[in-house]
């Protein structure tokens, strides 16, 4: 996964906490800071400026953030920051659903059923509830086992990985790694099982399910770097779209002053301007429902907001007329009504045709919206993910 490479990420996050993640920072005397966000709501959370990955992907696997928003002039600078971000938090929803469905494959095989009809006592289903201290408790003597459950599980796919001639040598690492960190990632529960489990009667079947479902999730993994690239991409548009109108602004009456954002020097000098003035790209990463919500744990919502400084009263115009002056529609009819020349319009429906796909051949529900508001230039797009 991209977002390893690189120790830390400098980017300037607002991190918007669940409830869970709230009560955490409260009990450990952290102060919550109050955002005002793009779309205009209040919400309590920390900043983040220079990071490391995993201690992200960490508080989105304990379902501590709902929301992930940055906010910028230019995006271009940070592109491979961006990305790594993005891939970074959709492989962590990946994570979480893997373990999920990886726990609710086993209660259904039937020596775990078997151990549930003849141990009404230690029932093992979507009801039981055991803390961590006490799976940690259980599993304090079984690490040569857990070792030896997880070669056990991955043995075959290793093998089928190797055999592989589609891949390229980097694929095939990039794989073998992949499967360790699904396997890493997943809860205590589930390793209570396997190990209860291990070289039992029946055992052959959650190594089967086990297996399935790391086969169903490695090809899901490839969805990551496309909507990394998509996202860029559509970030990048925004911030084009704006530096246009600002170099319209400044440079009046030299022709073709759309073409000015392109020399290096006028670039930073636009950008300043847009910094002044507070123009900027808002892009935000929504996390399904936490450990609660029921059905919604594998969706991601990225929004981008394309908002200057009169957004809201935009918006309160909009929704007063509502239909009249708000024209939505999907992400390939704004590529496609883009004026002719615009930058990188070819591109955009190219990624995105590429996304599509590749959501469909792994079962990822995937749509994309777009409300313009044609009244202020103002573009909000939607992409939302099922996984």
């Amino acid at each position: 996964m991209g977002a390893e490479k690189k120790f830390t990420l400098d980017l300037p996050l607002k991190v918007i906490l669940t409830e869970e993640g709230s009560s955490h920072f409260i009990s450990h005397k952290k102060k919550l800071l109050r955002f005002r966000l793009a779309d205009n709501v209040e919400e309590y959370g920390i900043a983040l400026e220079h990071f490391s990955p995993s201690s992200v992907q960490n508080m989105i696997l304990v379902d501590y953030i709902s929301k992930i928003e940055i906010s910028m002039p230019e995006f271009v600078s940070r592109r491979q920051e961006i990305m790594d971000l993005s891939k970074l938090i959709v492989f962590s929803i990946l994570y979480k659903q893997f373990d999920r469905q990886i726990f609710d494959a086993l209660i259904q095989c039937d020596c775990v059923r078997r151990h549930n009809r003849q141990n009404p006592g230690q029932l093992i289903d979507e009801r039981t509830k055991m803390s961590d201290k006490q799976l940690r408790q259980a599993l304090s003597t079984k690490n040569q086992t857990i070792q030896n459950a997880r070669q056990t599980i991955l043995d075959p796919v290793w093998k089928g990985i190797m055999a592989n001639r589609d891949y390229t040598p980097e694929e095939r690492n990039i794989f073998l790694l992949m499967t360790e960190k699904y396997l890493n990632r997943l809860s205590l529960m589930n390793w209570y099982i396997i190990t209860k489990f291990y070289k039992t009667d029946g055992f052959g079947e959650i190594l089967s399910a086990i297996r399935a479902k790391l086969a169903e999730y490695m090809d899901k993994s490839k969805v990551a770097e496309y909507i990394s690239v998509m996202v860029m991409e559509l970030a990048l548009n925004c911030e084009n779209t704006n530096m246009k109108k600002e170099a319209r602004h400044l440079y009046q009456g030299i022709d073709n002053s759309d073409t000015l954002i392109y020399d290096p020097e006028i670039r930073s000098k636009i950008v300043q301007e847009l910094k002044r003035k507070h123009e900027v790209v808002f892009l935000s990463w929504k996390l399904g429902g936490g450990s609660t919500a029921i059905g919604t744990q594998g969706k991601l919502q990225i929004t981008l907001y394309n908002k200057d400084d009169d957004f809201q009263e935009a918006k309160e115009n909009i929704e007063n007329k509502m239909s009249a002056d708000l024209n939505k529609k999907s992400l390939i009819d704004f590529y496609r009504q883009m004026p002719e020349g615009e930058e990188g319009t070819d591109l955009g429906l190219y990624y995105l045709s590429y996304l599509d796909d590749a959501c469909k051949k792994v079962n990822v529900k995937f749509d994309s919206l777009v409300n313009q508001f044609s009244s202020s230039d103002l573009t909000v797009i939607t992409l939302t993910f099922n996984f």
